[in-house]
């Protein structure tokens, strides 16, 4: 259930208009000019390929961050999906702001159907009204929650139903064509003849595209996506007449990868070899499942914040599309101790006041053909205050500067990695790490301090404070 937090009012009283050099540490930052034009760019590319879009908020958790998501000036339908209860209750009335203004909504609780969570996800759906609630499942005894969420949402609101689809990473799902997957499949079709529920749509989530290492590499996998949902929906055995279905795929490497520019309807093609490319394949499945009256979806949740694991996908051109300054999320922190000649090779070491609880423990996952090799820290600092080398186009295999070698509860070990000339640093100075993964960065703490890089001479002044909802 929601706890007690900090209010934004009170947050933005202590907080705003102080610099980062003023505040206690450690804390996490996020820059607005950052994660305001990754959002667009998410925005622009769907509308561009005609696609509906569901925004994942579990990165962030905050009501700010989520309209940059959706658009606020936009009047396309409002549907986001979350990975928590809470995150669902704590988004009504940003929901509910957007049903007034006569936008459509929905919010999906994107994990398989918990019968503990039915009262809490059937307050959800009579406050938002019919359609307003999507759930998955891929098991059927998740089915008779549904006849009790639709029997406690206190206006009989059917929720709406993704079939989930394991299309290869092996985390949750029914596997496409498998017996499981078919007898779900009827069973659900039953479930909605009965009026326990509407058969939504099917969903899948390449989350093993973060093992991509290739420029636009990604874009391969999304056509897996594409084409694993359509084998199933074409064997569904629906009514004559059934609304269309709501194809949704997405993992941040697969979602972004729409960005490619040989997917933009207005490219001319270059010769016949195009059609053997990934995003020709995309786009012509893209254009078949329309043809097919299917509604496609693409979801996504970490592209505002970006992290070191999204950019060592390589989901987009590393030289141009997806860069290091694109990062929008980084952890403050103090040089609590250096430690001269204690590293590898008589490099120095450095203590930082953030470890596992203010920075996360989850690794960007070493694929290179000697271990150890590629970038396998906690976390690189960034250039803000030290003038530390930024990763390239070649990261994770080509890596260097200060990073976060070592971690524990409180202690973070800066580790100087590379030939070049150490850049010093000293006891008392502020950095800001670039973490693995943001959504589990931001996990560890209660509200994110706003940076505003557009403003010169002021990139590091708190322009505002956006609290989070930490809890399920």
């Amino acid at each position: 259930m929601a706890g007690s937090r900090v209010s934004k009012e009170t947050l933005q009283a202590r907080f705003a208009g102080k610099s980062l050099h003023e505040v206690g540490t450690p804390a996490v930052v996020l820059d607005l000019a950052k994660v305001e034009a990754n959002c667009n760019l998410m925005l622009e590319a769907v509308q561009r390929l005609g696609l509906g879009w569901r925004c994942h908020i579990k990165t962030h958790k905050t009501i700010e961050l989520t309209r940059l998501q959706v658009g606020d000036k936009s009047t396309t339908p409002v549907s986001v999906m979350v990975s928590t209860v809470l995150e669902a209750e704590n988004i009504v009335p940003l929901l509910k702001e957007y049903q007034e203004a006569g936008r459509k909504v929905n919010v999906l609780y994107a994990f398989p159907l918990l019968g503990s969570y039915v009262d809490r996800l059937a307050r959800v759906s009579a406050q938002l009204g019919a359609d307003g609630l999507s759930v998955l499942v891929d098991h059927a005894d998740q089915l008779p929650h549904l006849a009790a969420l639709a029997e406690k949402s206190h206006g009989g609101n059917r929720p709406s139903v993704f079939l989930k689809i394991d299309m290869g990473y092996g985390r949750a799902g029914v596997v496409p064509g498998s017996p499981e997957c078919r007898r779900l499949a009827d069973e659900l079709l039953r479930a909605e003849s009965a009026g326990a529920c509407t058969f939504l749509g099917l969903y899948c989530h390449a989350g093993h595209s973060y093992a991509t290492r290739k420029d636009w590499e990604a874009m391969g996998l999304l056509g897996e996506e594409f084409g694993a949902l359509q084998r199933v929906a074409r064997s569904l055995r629906r009514p004559a007449g059934s609304r269309p279905l709501v194809l949704s795929v997405g993992a941040t490497p697969t979602a972004t990868a729409i960005q490619h520019p040989d997917l933009d309807p207005a490219s001319a093609s270059s010769g016949p070899s195009d059609a053997a490319t990934p995003a020709a394949r995309v786009k012509s499945l893209i254009a078949d499942l329309k043809a097919d009256g299917f509604l496609v979806e693409l979801h996504a949740g970490v592209y505002p914040t970006l992290d070191l694991q999204q950019l060592a996908t390589h989901s987009r051109d590393a030289a141009r599309h997806l860069t290091a300054s694109a990062i929008g999320i980084s952890l403050l922190a103090e040089v609590a101790s250096v430690y001269p000649g204690r590293g590898p090779g008589g490099s120095t070491q450095a203590l930082v006041n953030a470890g596992t609880l203010a920075l996360g423990r989850e690794p960007c996952q070493d694929l290179g053909e000697v271990p150890g090799r590629h970038y396998a820290g906690w976390g690189v600092v960034a250039p803000w205050n030290t003038g530390n080398p930024a990763p390239g186009p070649g990261f994770p295999a080509e890596h260097g500067g200060w990073q976060v070698v070592k971690i524990s509860q409180e202690h973070g070990i800066l580790g100087w990695v590379g030939g070049e000339k150490e850049v010093p640093l000293r006891v008392g100075q502020r950095v800001r790490i670039w973490p693995n993964h943001a959504c589990v960065t931001g996990a560890g703490h209660g509200w994110y301090f706003v940076v505003d890089s557009r403003y010169e001479g002021r990139e590091d002044e708190i322009v505002d404070v956006w609290p989070r909802w930490n809890g399920w």
